[in-house]
């Protein structure tokens, strides 16, 4: 099933549909409750990492799961990622495996074992964190501070899996962006959980130097937040004279791709999308469209690298 978040989910304050959905709220209540029941495993022989988000959809997880990888690979830790199989999450699959060592399995603890079986030291999940059968070593969620936490209701009426109070229960918190309300952003992070990590991010081209900013461009992207990409191609001052919007995880049909392209000669421009989109356009029609590549910045990595090292190298 494809999913496209609705708009009333990030309005400041709940509207009328999110307060007649208020009931089937309880449903997700129910359901968190009852897992903080269920005993969780911890394996002892390898060091676990989830990057996850109590906001659905848009938060930057695979960009971030990729950098720690990153980080961690340069610290001479052997590292995999792994995510747990989802047919319609072809696209975050082919992001990992084409740029890390990657596991993906039916199962988290299948991976876990997989690398236990590899003699991986640590293993880094992108999503999980409502994972009820193990405890992680390490908790980081992500946010983007544009959306923060939306209209703050649970799913259906708002975009939160789990309670803002969850946060007590993380270790590190990624916030992704720059606004005048960072700071009163951290500031409530800070009353829930004094003790948690927090690091600021942002995303910066890789190949702007490849596009010309004398032409039009029309963008496409199936992405849980298209918003943060039209963004970073206006801030780069790229001409996007039209946008199509896609439901997350889209898989592009034929059809669709033809369609993208014939307008996109219609208007006389170049067709524009996100790496973890292109992953899912046949090569037949990969010529016509341009990919923007970006790079997730880590204010203050050090300090991150700092901490990591200590998790990392505890003993369980």
């Amino acid at each position: 099933m494809q999913f496209k978040k609705p708009n009333f989910w990030d309005y400041k304050k709940p509207n009328f549909l999110a307060i007649i959905l208020i009931p089937l709220t309880f449903i997700t209540s129910a359901i968190n409750y009852f897992k903080t029941f269920k005993k969780k495993s911890k394996f002892g022989k390898i060091k676990s990492i989830c990057v996850g988000n109590i906001y659905i959809g848009g938060t930057g997880k695979t960009p971030l799961t990729l950098k720690l990888y990153e980080i961690i690979s340069k610290l001479n830790i052997s590292v995999v990622t792994a995510k747990k199989y989802y047919p319609n999450q072809k696209d975050e699959r082919l992001l990992l495996e084409q740029n890390s060592s990657f596991i993906s399995t039916q199962k988290r603890s299948y991976a876990i074992k997989q690398a236990i079986n590899r003699n991986i030291h640590t293993i880094i999940f992108d999503d999980g964190l409502q994972e009820s059968s193990f405890e992680y070593d390490l908790k980081c969620v992500c946010f983007k501070t544009e959306n923060w936490i939306g209209n703050g209701m649970l799913i259906p009426s708002g975009p939160l899996r789990d309670k803002i109070n969850s946060l007590k229960n993380f270790d590190i918190v990624f916030l992704n962006g720059h606004l005048e309300t960072d700071n009163k952003i951290i500031k409530e992070i800070k009353n829930i959980n004094s003790k948690i990590k927090i690091f600021k991010t942002e995303y910066v081209p890789k190949n702007l130097e490849i596009f010309d900013k004398n032409l039009k461009y029309m963008m496409f992207s199936g992405i849980g937040d298209p918003k943060s990409f039209r963004n970073i191609l206006k801030i780069n001052n790229l001409d996007i004279i039209e946008e199509i919007v896609f439901p997350d995880h889209y898989e592009y049909k034929e059809k669709d791709l033809i369609k993208l392209i014939e307008r996109a000669k219609k208007l006389n421009a170049k067709l524009i999308t996100t790496e973890k989109d292109y992953t899912k356009v046949s090569k037949e029609y990969s010529k016509y469209i341009d990919i923007f590549k970006i790079d997730l910045i880590i204010h203050n990595q050090d300090d991150l690298v700092k901490f990591l090292k200590k998790k990392l190298y505890e003993k369980n």
